[in-house]
């Protein structure tokens, strides 16, 4: 978004500065196990060990995850597939709900789709399991017996006999990691492969999530036979037409635009524009699809569903783009956020089964660099948001938004990732905001209802943190007017985001009282540990003198003079919120006041935004973000 010039390098913030408590005390890490682990299933089975490392770490920077499924049925460090036995098909990210978010049209309900096993689906803990001679339960929770049937699979794919070898050492195992992504297509399983290989090259260390010291060193003279991929005999990759960056795998699959009724509204599944030249693009929308690749893909065909621009693949990070950046998809349910964002759709499921690989990760973030540098998107939380981070259009529809990715997606290394990590800690006085920052690994929330209602979730890190109404673990949890109007403090549910920030979200300090500290959220002072974040410098918003409290709105739509004869004007709707006086708030950027009236128009030269001359700011406001009318407030340095 364009920043408010004389303020341009305030709102820039001086990032992560200052812990604001000692480091959290995590869990030391426990003898290399782990690593042992892997140089005897490497010894037994034949396979050089910074191979089978390699592509671990690719699958799941060698985590269990509590033996918990990944989004894509995935097992233990080696991701060993098992859809019947994860049980994750469930209903879509959008059953139900309108996506689409423009009240000026009759809502958008999509029927709920089918479910069940895709019939194609890749299915690995069997055939592992019986290659290392072990039993497919003790693949999906034996840790060793998971490293030692991933290796004997990565084993079974290098004896392929249609694949030419050469020097006999690890780059000749190129094609056997390939065919290991499951990537049915030549340039994702080139994508994969490659980044295997790049790990080995460069290596890494770190400790999982269960305290263990794992090592990969780093080998340049390794050196891929790529020339082997060949032999796999893939269907090649046809990246013609898709908007994606060069060494990322990328199609187009084209979002079904097209008329199904009579009425002025009978189309789907979204709406032309002719942006940035109209209209500048300023989020990017992290989505999860709650559905399968075959399901998703089957829906994104269907003119009476919804749509988003880009799914990305769980299992090898294969990318498939459904709608142009120019044209405007039906994908956060906020009609103003829609027409400003493009949303990427992620395979998965937020609840049931909470982790995703790194596979995917490393596409994902290669597409959101690509984007966020042609669009000019900040790197920031402001404009990379979660859908969960979207505001409702009105107080009504504030229940309906929804909540994924979730809270088990890994922003910390997700933005490291993107090429923008926290900046090191200085030695600078304490500033009045703060950036959320929870170590993940050891940060267990005791969520509820991942499966079942008020059913504990199972024990994984968690990128949130719980705020509290006292500084204390026993005090009641905030209240979101929108969520809850009858005042009743938000619950544990994985879903209930009322009472909870996110990793790398930034927000103004209310108090500090020992190792806690509040901030100012949905009008309250949320309370968490200290430890949790970090300082950070910027602006944040305050009423101007002499106002009580001020309108927090979910769209920044124009004053009603700014619409053309014809155009029936779009209501400025308060949220059930205020930014009341002595409160702060962080300011995420100056918001152009903008609404895009549309109709069916395959040419795309009529559906141009309505400009008005009000003034919005974007605020940090719970765990959405919202808008505030600049001539409300003022916008100060956060001291």
């Amino acid at each position: 978004m364009p920043r408010t010039p004389a303020v341009l390098a305030m709102a820039s913030s001086v990032a992560l500065l200052l812990p604001l408590a000692g480091p959290a005390s995590a869990a030391p890490a426990l003898p290399s196990d782990r690593q042992q682990a892997y140089a005897a299933a490497a010894a037994e089975f034949g396979v050089p060990a910074e191979v089978l490392l390699g592509v671990s770490y690719m699958e799941s920077q060698w985590n269990t995850y509590g033996g918990t499924p990944s989004v894509a049925a995935g097992y233990g460090p080696m991701h060993l597939t098992d859809f019947a036995a994860a049980n994750t098909l469930r209903g879509t990210e959008f059953d139900g709900d309108d996506a689409r978010g423009d009240d000026s049209r009759p809502a958008l309900h999509p029927a709920p789709a089918p479910t069940g096993v895709p019939a194609a689906a890749l299915q690995t803990v069997q055939q592992a399991a019986e290659l290392a001679g072990t039993t497919a339960a003790a693949v999906r929770g034996d840790v060793t017996q998971n490293i030692r049937a991933g290796a004997a699979l990565l084993a079974s794919y290098q004896k392929l006999p249609s694949v030419q070898r050469h020097s006999g050492g690890a780059g000749d195992w190129y094609a056997a990691v390939a065919k290991y992504s499951g990537a049915t297509d030549s340039g994702s399983a080139a994508d994969f492969a490659d980044e295997v290989f790049q790990t080995i090259q460069q290596g890494v260390t770190r400790t999982t999530d269960d305290g263990q010291l794992v090592t990969l060193r780093a080998d340049a003279s390794v050196q891929p036979n790529t020339a082997q991929l060949a032999g796999l005999h893939l269907t090649p990759t046809n990246s013609s037409g898709a908007e994606c960056p060069r060494g990322l795998s990328c199609e187009l699959d084209p979002a079904a635009y097209a008329q199904y009724g009579p009425g002025p509204d009978d189309y789907g599944n979204y709406d032309t524009s002719n942006r940035p030249a109209t209209q500048k693009i300023d989020y990017i929308v992290i989505h999860d699809t709650e559905a399968t690749w075959d399901t998703t893909l089957k829906l994104i065909q269907d003119p009476k569903y919804v749509s988003w621009n880009y799914t990305i693949r769980s299992q090898d990070g294969h990318v498939d783009q459904h709608v142009l950046a120019k044209n405007v998809a039906w994908h956060a349910g906020n009609w103003y956020v829609n027409s400003r964002s493009i949303g990427v759709e992620h395979e998965g499921f937020l609840a049931q089964s909470g982790w995703y690989t790194e596979a995917m990760y490393r596409s994902s973030a290669k597409l959101i660099r690509y984007l966020a540098a042609k669009y000019q998107i900040p790197l920031d939380r402001q404009h990379i948001l979660g859908h969960d981070n979207v505001p409702g259009i009105s107080g009504p529809a504030v229940p309906a938004q929804h909540t994924d990715p979730g809270p088990y997606w890994d922003w910390d290394h997700y933005f490291t990732l993107l090429g923008a990590p926290r900046l090191p800690s200085l030695p600078v006085p304490p500033f009045g905001m703060l950036t959320i920052h929870p170590d993940m690994a050891t940060n267990n929330v005791p969520y509820t209802g991942c499966v079942t209602a008020g059913t504990p979730c199972p024990a994984r890190g968690s990128s949130e943190v719980i705020l509290h109404s006292q500084p204390s673990d026993s005090s009641p949890l905030l209240t979101d007017l929108g969520l809850h109007p009858t005042g009743t403090p938000q619950t544990m549910d994985v879903n209930d985001v009322g009472s909870r920030a996110s990793e790398g979200q930034q927000y103004a300090i209310a108090d500090r009282q020992g190792g806690w500290v509040a901030i100012w959220y949905l009008g309250q002072k949320g309370w968490f540990h200290a430890r949790d974040a970090v300082f950070a410098a910027g602006l944040v918003v305050t009423p101007k003198p002499g106002k009580a409290s001020v309108p927090i709105y979910g769209r920044a739509y124009p004053e009603a003079s700014a619409y053309p004869a014809g155009v029936t004007p779009q209501p400025i709707v308060p949220m059930p919120y205020t930014l009341g006086a002595g409160q702060s708030y962080v300011f995420g950027g100056s918001a152009a006041a903008q609404y895009l009236p549309t109709v069916w128009d395959p040419t795309g030269t009529v559906n141009k935004p309505i400009i008005g001359k009000t003034r919005y700011y974007e605020i940090q406001y719970g765990h959405r973000i919202e808008y505030v009318n600049a001539d409300d407030v003022q916008l100060v340095p956060a001291l």
